[in-house]
């Protein structure tokens, strides 16, 4: 394939931040067309990034030759522009979550099978250092028999976040609150350290906030496969705002990952014996200093360059593709399945 052909749909804070990823790989992809039903805001990032404005992604199907569609929109309406895309045999790349209920979500896997092309769904902070050195751990077994896993999102929105957008902090179109918008990518995180998630208990609440349908926080345990235990915390109201962070424990070491940082890791190398102590402590070796929490944890990172990398890679068969839409769908399980037990007060299985 020769350099690949982009359009960008949704040109809001993601999609600004999508647009400024692909200048920064313009040798290895060409942006030819930004879609927005807002055409002053399209023109805005066409005459930044390059590439043409239009009001819909239809438009810009006829008018140009386009190989991959981003989708950036509220998370409500990554099916249709995602399945309209895949219905013109395009590539497709997602942010995050890749839609707001499983079901939803499969019918996105069913048109990039009908298709046979690439969709990944952005997981950007699979491709952080101190995940990949924490999942290359866990693969090695050097943590052990992984027993248990936290991911905790303590962030903070103030009341003019909600109200900067008629669909934030919808059901419909951001498919739910802390848990889905905000959390969906440690909950990824513990579903990649854990293992296939199997069932999930929670509770939620809307208790910092006005004039929004969906929870501003959540708790819940998740059991795994591999009889692996999860906890859950989400919260938008964390006042001033804290850290994402995820936990690993196993019988042989532990791994933190603090605002994206590796803060804790110990792992006992194979072959190698634990040593065995009355109790532990939290003196062991530490891979990395100690991870500042942030009074803006919102901040967009660098790592959709990796992911748009390996995306890339995958495009000429130089690499697999690392996360796909099944990747996504457990994530979202999961979070679809803690709002379904906060409404009805037992546990739900996850198919």
């Amino acid at each position: 394939m020769s350099v690949p052909r982009f359009a960008l749909v949704g040109a809001g804070v993601i999609g600004k931040h999508h647009g400024r990823v692909m200048s920064e790989l313009s040798d290895r992809l060409e942006l030819v067309a930004v879609a927005d039903t807002v055409l002053d805001r399209a023109r805005s990032l066409t005459d930044e990034r390059g590439g043409r404005p239009y009001g819909n992604l239809t438009d810009a199907l006829a008018a140009e030759q386009i190989d991959v569609v981003v989708v950036c929109t509220p998370t409500g309406l990554h099916g249709p522009i995602a399945i309209e895309a895949l219905g013109a045999g395009k590539h497709v790349i997602i942010e995050k979550p890749a839609e707001t209920t499983v079901a939803r979500t499969d019918e996105i896997i069913e048109a990039r099978d009908k298709a046979g092309t690439l969709v990944t769904v952005i997981s950007q902070h699979r491709f952080d250092p101190s995940t990949e050195q924490t999942l290359a751990a866990i693969a090695a077994g050097e943590l052990g028999r992984v027993s248990s896993g936290i991911a905790a999102i303590d962030w903070w929105r103030g009341q003019s976040y909600y109200d900067s957008g008629d669909w934030r902090g919808t059901w419909e179109l951001d498919g739910g609150g802390a848990l889905m918008n905000q959390g969906v990518h440690t909950v990824d995180l513990l579903v990649a350290a854990l293992g296939k998630p199997v069932e999930v208990f929670a509770y939620a609440g809307t208790l910092a906030h006005e004039r929004i349908e969906v929870e501003d926080v959540a708790v819940g345990v998740v059991r795994f496969e591999s009889g692996a235990l999860g906890v859950l915390h989400a919260t938008t109201s964390a006042y001033p705002g804290l850290s994402a962070r995820l936990q690993v424990h196993g019988d042989r070491g532990s791994a933190v990952i603090d605002n994206d940082q590796l803060a804790f890791f110990h792992s006992t190398p194979a072959g190698a014996a634990v040593e065995e102590k009355l109790m532990g402590s939290t003196q062991a070796v530490s891979a990395a200093g100690p991870a500042t929490a942030s009074s803006n944890p919102g901040m967009l990172s660098d790592a959709h360059r990796s992911q748009y990398l390996n995306f890339l890679d995958a495009l000429t068969g130089a690499a697999p593709l690392r996360v796909d839409l099944e990747t996504n769908r457990q994530s979202i399980a999961v979070i679809t399945g803690a709002y379904e037990s906060a409404r009805t007060g037992r546990p739900v299985t996850l198919a």
